[in-house]
């Protein structure tokens, strides 16, 4: 009888249930198993694994367009439990380090909501795949095989040892990987790996939206600058399901915000502006502030692997995690589910499918490596990377550009596609771009934050003026 071709996915996070929907619905592989170490929720709750789950996140249009692809129906139904489809930006009030953007439509939106039931509405579908069986509450202790072939995957449930015979592992386990040391274990060369440390302090708590602003209220943002002197801080705004807002405050080494609550919302107030700190002080908070530290961006270069081992991928934060700030993580983790797709699709599970996968997976990463490492480096005492004279070139550059794209549609328009990873960040240096950066600027931006009288008014701050 011939045997059925089985695919392991480690890790049942966004990043492990896209892989899943990618192997599934392929007609070579007959059974794709979840083996997650937490015991995951009945419905949209934090779970231990994901602590950065509590603060903010966006998914990005082009992440949320591949979900979409490869589990139709997602986005009514993340809407249809209280998530908020925003236009970007003109579903945002966002102060760059040059100044306010105007909320121009792009056509590029994010998806606004709990990390929890973002998870949970992916997870319920991919369950319901009829070869997806999820194992969670196990762990996987490591892998089978050699350094030329992975075989399989051993795992441990209640104290029981097992061992998974697999065609295919992928390894979605996140940040938290012992890829590197398993693939040591089996004889492997050890794995490049390139760290860039802010030393970012994520610190966030939710509160109830005021009940005019429980819809139909934008992302407020304001951005750090990292041409002023000193740490570089931010304060996000985000409407979410229940009629809350999820307000995360962040700061470099030396510009943490505070672990408590007394502190807060003054904190957010003492930003380059205080809006987000002005919008929360009078409303109610529903429980404490969660902080998180892990924030480092880190890669690991399984591309420059000599001899990749046939039936083994690694995508995800497993391959390169990044400062959060950023919100490129889960749409990266859904190109990478799509490129395994495509090459699954193009090759079927043949000698060569790991390896092609895996440089592909790299190269996906690779963009928002660049967004997130290449923007905190500029940040005092940030640790892992120096930054090279044509950096700072690159940077005047970009301050102009972004100046420009304050009183410029078109350039405001091909800046979002590529912050949104749409489109990649060499079309920014297209002529029509240059010429446009060149000429710079023709207008002053917005003095204040560009609200209409209608979100001020349902935020309980009608006439206000900064």
């Amino acid at each position: 009888m011939h045997r059925v071709n089985q695919a392991v996915v480690l890790g049942g996070g966004l990043a492990g249930m896209l892989a899943a929907a990618a192997l599934a619905t392929h007609p070579e592989i007959g059974g794709v198993t979840v083996v997650e170490r937490d015991d995951l929720p009945a419905g949209p709750a934090d779970r231990r694994g994901l602590p950065q789950g509590h603060h903010a996140h966006v998914l990005m249009s082009s992440g949320a367009r591949i979900v979409e692809s490869l589990l139709p129906g997602t986005t009514a139904a993340w809407q249809a439990a209280g998530a908020h489809r925003l236009g970007l930006p003109d579903g945002y009030v966002m102060l760059l380090p040059q100044g306010w953007l105007r909320r121009w439509e792009t056509g590029e939106y994010v998806i606004s909501c709990s990390r929890a039931l973002l998870d949970h509405v992916v997870r319920e579908r991919v369950r319901a795949l009829p070869n997806v069986h999820l194992l969670d509450g196990t762990r996987a202790t490591g892998l089978t095989g050699d350094a030329g072939h992975v075989t399989g995957v051993r795992t441990s449930r209640d104290g029981a040892d097992d061992v998974r015979p697999a065609d295919l592992v992928v390894d979605a386990t996140g940040r938290g990987s012992r890829m590197p040391h398993w693939l040591a274990e089996l004889g492997a060369a050890p794995v490049p790996q390139d760290d860039v440390d802010s030393g970012l302090r994520y610190a966030t708590r939710v509160f109830r939206a005021p009940p005019g602003a429980a819809r139909d209220f934008p992302i407020v943002n304001v951005q750090a600058d990292p041409s002023r002197p000193g740490p570089g801080q931010t304060a996000a705004l985000m409407p979410i399901e229940g009629g809350r807002w999820l307000v995360t405050l962040s700061g470099t080494r030396g510009g943490e915000p505070p672990a408590g609550q007394e502190r807060f919302v003054a904190f957010a107030r003492g930003m380059r502006h205080p809006v987000v700190g002005d919008l929360i002080a009078d409303a109610e908070p529903l429980g404490g502030v969660r902080v998180t530290n892990s924030t480092a961006n880190r890669r690991r270069r399984f591309d420059r692997a000599a001899r990749w081992p046939r039936g083994l991928i690694v995508l995800g934060d497993a391959v390169a995690a990044y400062n959060p700030v950023y919100g490129h993580g889960m749409s990266v983790a859904a190109k990478q589910a799509a490129v395994l797709r495509r090459e699954l699709d193009r090759h079927g599970l043949g000698p060569g499918l790991a390896a092609t996968v895996q440089r592909a997976v790299c190269a996906a990463a690779d963009e928002g490596w660049n967004h997130a490492a290449g923007s905190d480096v500029r940040f005092p005492d940030v640790r892992g990377a120096t930054p090279s004279p044509a950096d700072r070139i690159l940077w005047r550059y970009q301050n102009r550009l972004f100046r420009t794209a304050l009183d410029r549609p078109s350039v405001a328009a091909e800046l979002v596609r590529v912050f949104s990873l749409s489109a990649p960040a060499g079309r920014l240096l297209s002529p029509r771009m240059l010429l446009a950066t060149a000429r710079g600027p023709r207008a002053e931006p917005p003095a204040e934050p560009p609200f209409t009288t209608g979100e001020l008014a349902s935020a309980g701050r009608p006439g206000r003026s900064w």
